[in-house]
């Protein structure tokens, strides 16, 4: 059997990556104790899941269950420790945390990794825009504990001390793409087209079967984010509701919904809602993803039953999902993810 030329392991490659890892364990630190002293509880979510969650793009580690009798059920390592958390608010916990191994196939990149630290954090009955205070702060702890006065990350820096900027989508759509996002938002069968004619004005490329969410995506993806989190963190809110994952509509604009993203350095660190609570209307929207799913890639994942019983009887609440290990990235100076992971997965 060949042995790589130079694994993580060797003592010369461990010793450039050290100074990274003792970063992550500062970060790690901090976050707990930040955590802790306001009154979050530490809570830990089984990787086995019965869903891996239900979102259109996102691929799985499958796996199987086998019972004492030798029976098997299907079974997947979680993509987000998310549906344990809300049975846990369903079931009276009012603030909690998870710092949670999770796991994503198919992704590989310097900002992505198959298995990552997720740091998720929940508040019953608070609103989502307490979550963007718990941020600002969190960025600020995390850039304490490693003596950084800025993050860095691909030729830009965000200084995390200073408060984040607030920018809508709408309005990022506007300002650094010159597309009106809100004329395409709505039921109207020429929403798609719009937007992909806007798309198409504004120089990107377009494929005549995208959906109105590819169109989205690319406009984010190739215009918007990389001026994001640049001088100071931004939290691009207010997402259309067809983006909204499990968030709920925005009360007074039922076209967008509670949501919001974290950038720094034009990196995506934080993902938040403010939580649906619909379990009809959850169910609703986790059938047309995976009908999406199974007509794209041919695959569809079950629904945790479980979770929507929990989610009908779940407080008003608001929740995060930050990448830990990003986080660490940008306040050490990483230029990519496997710098800051103590053992990174084998390609």
């Amino acid at each position: 059997m060949s042995v790589p030329a130079s694994p993580w392991w060797s003592p010369a490659i461990h010793a450039d990556r050290r100074p990274f890892l003792i970063a992550r364990q500062r970060v790690t630190l901090a976050v707990r104790a930040f955590f802790t002293e306001r009154g979050f509880i530490e809570v830990e979510t089984p990787i086995l899941q019965v869903s891996p969650g239900n979102e259109i793009h996102l691929k799985a580690f499958a796996t199987e269950l086998e019972a004492a009798d030798g029976t098997r059920a299907p079974r997947y390592l979680h993509t987000s420790p998310e549906f344990t958390a809300k049975k846990l608010l369903a079931a009276g916990e009012e603030r909690l945390f998870t710092l949670a191994r999770v796991f994503r196939n198919g992704e590989r990149t310097a900002l992505h990794h198959p298995e990552f630290t997720m740091l998720e954090w929940y508040r019953a009955g608070e609103t989502y825009d307490v979550l963007m205070e718990d941020c600002a702060e969190l960025l600020r702890a995390a850039a304490a504990a490693t003596g950084a006065r800025a993050f860095h990350y691909g030729g830009m820096s965000c200084d995390p001390y200073l408060p984040p900027g607030r920018l809508t989508v709408a309005d990022a759509f506007t300002r650094y793409a010159g597309i009106d996002l809100m004329a395409s938002v709505g039921t109207e069968a020429n929403a798609r087209d719009e937007l992909w004619q806007a798309a198409r004005s504004a120089g990107i490329r377009v494929a005549e079967d995208d959906t109105w969410a590819d169109v989205f995506t690319r406009v984010m993806v190739e215009k918007v984010e990389r001026h994001l989190g640049l001088g100071r963190a931004t939290i691009l809110c207010e997402y259309p509701i067809s983006e909204a994952a499990l968030a709920r509509p925005k009360p007074g604009d039922p076209r967008v919904a509670e949501r919001f993203e974290l950038y720094a350095c034009g990196v995506e660190l934080a993902n938040a809602f403010g939580e649906l609570t619909d379990a009809d209307e959850q169910r609703r929207r986790f059938v047309g993803w995976m009908d999406e799913k199974e007509r794209l890639y041919g695959e569809r994942y079950p629904i945790d039953e479980d979770f929507l019983s929990a989610l009908a009887v779940m407080p008003e609440a608001s929740g995060i999902a930050l990448g830990l290990d990003r986080l660490v990235m940008l306040a050490a100076g990483a230029r990519r993810i496997e710098d800051v992971l103590w053992a990174p997965v084998a390609p």
